[in-house]
């Protein structure tokens, strides 16, 4: 198995000028620690605005300022499975020009979200996992306590059990090998669920997916979801028909 060189960490955003500072801060503390620890791997950290009308190009483009493994990439999509493959597409394109090959098994690409904060070794354990047969990693993704009701994070947990080999995907904690993402035709442009479409796909080919709690990303509370029949949307559902989800 090809040993990791290089790794791109993409966040899509929409309107996240009050979370963006927090998410951008624990991905760069996350990349200090794995080129602390694995000096040669190159890493790169790409914004994708995604139809963005507040001050997010504003706050991406002080982090890139400050750390020169940060850029910026525009789109209008409205769309973060569209902003994901844009993204992605990109961070490919720009390993060619570093050298490594098409599509090459020695470039993870990190996925995380605008509301979310990845933990300090949220990039060098996918790396250790990856160096040792993985192709895809799905970490685990809680709620953030201080920004989410206490009932709500309750029956969150009651329903999320959270533990190695576990069964959830989420885009906002995902990692893979760029030949696995390419062979499986990389994220689809969707609304929503372009995570779990893009796993599924990877098991179709037959791609080495591993599930780990090890790098547990803690993400906003909020209801007002930015994608249809997302996290927030469910967190909403689990406000709204407390009833039905008490029995």
């Amino acid at each position: 198995m090809d040993r990791i060189g290089q790794v791109a960490v993409v966040i899509p955003v929409h309107n996240e000028e009050q979370l963006l500072p927090g998410a951008l801060a624990a991905v760069r503390a996350a990349a200090d620690v794995l080129q602390g620890q694995r000096p040669a791997i190159a890493v790169t950290i790409l914004v994708v605005l995604d139809s963005c009308t507040d001050n997010s190009g504003q706050v991406a483009a002080k982090f890139a300022r400050m750390d020169s493994r940060n850029s910026l990439l525009r789109v209008a999509f409205r769309s973060v499975g569209g902003s994901r493959r844009a993204g992605i597409r990109t961070a490919l394109l720009a390993s060619l020009e570093k050298g490594l090959p098409d599509a090459s098994p020695q470039l993870w690409l990190a996925n995380t979200d605008a509301d979310s904060c990845v933990p300090e070794n949220w990039l060098l354990r996918q790396v250790e996992l990856a160096d040792r047969g993985a192709d895809a990693v799905l970490g685990t993704v809680e709620p953030d306590p201080e920004s989410t009701d206490g009932e709500v994070l309750r029956r969150w947990h009651a329903r999320h059990p959270l533990g190695e080999d576990h069964p959830h995907v989420h885009g906002a904690n995902l990692g893979v090998r760029a030949s696995a993402y390419v062979l499986a035709g990389g994220f689809p442009r969707l609304r929503s669920h372009e995570d779990r479409a893009l796993v599924e796909r990877l098991h179709k080919y037959g791609c080495s997916v591993w599930s780990t709690d090890t790098i547990r990303v803690r993400t906003s509370g909020r209801t007002n979801a930015r994608a249809p029949q997302g996290f927030g949307a469910y967190l909403l559902a689990l406000t709204l028909e407390p009833a039905a989800l008490k029995g």
